[in-house]
């Protein structure tokens, strides 16, 4: 796996092993209000399991799961203690980077919810109370372009790489889409248009990320772009009804397939389509990480 970069997992459910609660609305951010050295034990856990990068507890500070009151007092408090965690851990073992994961402002999954013109501000407190601590940024679940392209603009004046992801519809198709129904390529082509320093799809079912990774990876080549090109899915149950998966209303319920053996399986077929970048989302452990450290 030369040239393979291993990303580190899902912290919820780590965070959980770790002794932390896990609930809505508040969910992952709990652990930083209640109780914070759960937090840096799951990073030393996802380290010790292989990974070269450790992701911010940031992801559930946005109203939607703080609430907005909590969120005005306490969101730049909040950030700088995730990044001081997880800087903590990574400088502990050398060659380990801390990345600033960006969560979607409004909720997972909506792209319909999304407000650009409220962004900003809800951006502001992450970005100072993270700074400080962080080699680059990482936004996840990017649902749709308007959303990658506003949260791009507010990261620029920082000066430090920006790694952009998106969340995929679940349901394999030919043409690869994001939530929003906007195609992975045209998702490429804004990832080469705004010269981010890498792409990647996340908290999408495996099964869908291998066309995703080789539609991006020849856009880009189209493109005369090299932009380095990641995966990582998260291991939640496929919904059977009709309505939409919405992924903050409850703690969404993980396969029992998904093991750590398959998941080195899928994650093998991104790397064949072209990712240099991999690692878990929701659900994915330590033991699938050092699965793919020992690919």
């Amino acid at each position: 796996m030369g040239g393979i970069t291993i990303l580190d997992g899902g912290m919820s459910r780590e965070l959980e092993r770790c002794g932390a609660e896990l609930r809505q609305p508040e969910w992952s951010a709990l652990a930083l209000i209640e109780k914070p050295e759960a937090v840096l034990q799951a990073h030393r856990n996802f380290v010790q399991a292989g990974a070269q990068v450790v992701t911010t507890n940031s992801y559930a500070l946005v109203p939607f799961h703080i609430g907005a009151e909590r969120f005005q007092r306490d969101a730049l408090r909040l950030a700088a203690l995730s990044g001081k965690l997880a800087r903590d851990a990574a400088d502990a073992v050398k060659g380990v980077r801390v990345a600033g994961s960006i969560p979607p402002l409004f909720g997972s999954y909506r792209p319909d919810l999304f407000d650009a013109g409220q962004a900003a501000a809800l951006l502001a407190p992450l970005i100072e109370g993270l700074s400080p601590h962080v080699d680059f940024w990482l936004v996840e679940t990017t649902s749709s372009l308007i959303e990658a392209r506003t949260v791009h603009a507010a990261l620029t004046p920082t000066c430090k790489p920006v790694w952009l992801s998106f969340t995929l519809e679940d349901a394999p198709r030919d043409v690869p889409r994001l939530r929003s129904g906007e195609s992975v390529a045209d998702a490429a082509k804004l990832a080469v248009e705004l010269g981010v320093d890498a792409l990647l799809f996340n908290c999408s079912a495996p099964e869908v990320m291998e066309e995703a990774v080789r539609v991006a990876a020849r856009t880009c080549a189209e493109n005369n772009a090299r932009c380095p090109i990641g995966a990582y899915a998260n291991a939640f149950v496929e919904k059977k009804d009709d309505g939409p998966l919405v992924a903050n209303e409850t703690i969404t319920q993980v396969r029992t397939d998904l093991s750590p053996e398959l998941y080195r399986d899928f994650a093998q077929t991104w790397i064949n389509a072209g990712a240099t970048l991999v690692g878990g989302c929701c659900g994915v452990g330590p033991a699938h990480i050092a699965a793919l450290r020992d690919l």
